[in-house]
């Protein structure tokens, strides 16, 4: 794709930007997200690390994704799922109690070599952290932090006590315990896409949003689908990945590439920023 080419398909002049409508964006979008949901699709397309057993573990094991889910910042998505699997086999358990007290063995698991996470300081602590929250505070069981029925917002709010999980991260857990595993919570409309450099992307370069704020972005999704804002959250950190890269993004293969305004001189920087524009 030419990388100053600004519109395809259908297109709207605001602010001097050629802008699709952002209906068909938001219609696109959701057909997308929804398909992840009916196919019940993992972080990474349809699974999680692209290794059966370290699969296995966060799929069956509630502890090992909300470990998963610690391990989810400063590495490929790939990359940090495999992290719950690999420190027990380093470890040889993930018994709560362990992890808990038994700290300089957990330290030196994530560390290596080879280690297992780039923050081999920070991340062992938040590990100890969550397994004792979870003694003290949910009966050893990780899935009491989201029985059915409970409010998804509330799901967030829970998941955001742990060390270590920001609201981004509590965000992404929620939608994904809610697509893949089929947890039945409740107040879906609540919900919202994690505020994640992929997501911010493609609103950004869908003309979705025109600045880069967590309220913009999730009011977009709200309007976009107000059912279950939540639907958006994978497809399009998967468009942002996979196609709608910082540099030579790949518009003609990209599910929204009929409906898209290509506003590929968007990028975004740093949290909160508004955008930069590389005209």
């Amino acid at each position: 794709m030419d990388a100053g080419r600004s519109s395809s398909g259908p297109s709207a002049q605001q602010g001097g930007e050629a802008v699709a409508p952002s209906d068909s964006v938001a219609a696109a979008l959701r057909a997308y997200g929804e398909d992840l949901t009916a196919r019940g699709a993992a972080q990474v397309g349809g699974a999680f690390t692209g290794s059966r057993a370290a699969d296995d573990l966060i799929k069956h094991s509630p502890e090992a994704f909300l470990l998963g889910v610690l391990f989810t910042q400063g590495v490929p998505a790939e990359r940090a799922w495999a992290g719950p699997y690999l420190l027990k086999e380093r470890l040889g358990h993930l018994d709560l109690h362990r992890l808990a007290v038994e700290r300089d063995a957990v330290s030196a698991a994530v560390a290596g070599p080879p280690a297992l996470h780039r923050f081999v300081k920070t991340l062992p602590r938040w590990v100890s952290a969550a397994a004792q929250r979870l003694i003290e505070e949910y009966h050893r069981s990780a899935a009491a932090i989201w029985p059915d029925g409970t409010p998804l917002p509330e799901v967030v709010r829970r998941l955001q006590r742990f060390d270590g999980i920001g609201p981004k991260k509590a965000v992404m857990a929620a939608e994904i315990l809610v697509r893949h595993f089929g947890i039945a919570l409740s107040d879906t409309c609540s919900g919202s896409v994690a505020y994640d450099v992929h997501v911010r992307r493609v609103f950004l370069r869908a003309g979705l949003v025109a600045e880069d704020t967590p309220q913009a972005i999730r009011e977009a999704a709200a309007q976009a689908c107000p059912e279950a804002p939540g639907t958006l959250d994978l497809a399009t950190w998967l468009i942002g990945r996979d196609y709608c890269r910082p540099t030579e993004p790949r518009c003609d293969a990209c599910r929204l590439g009929s409906v898209c305004p290509r506003l590929v001189h968007r990028t975004v920087t740093g949290v909160g920023s508004r955008f930069i524009s590389r005209d």
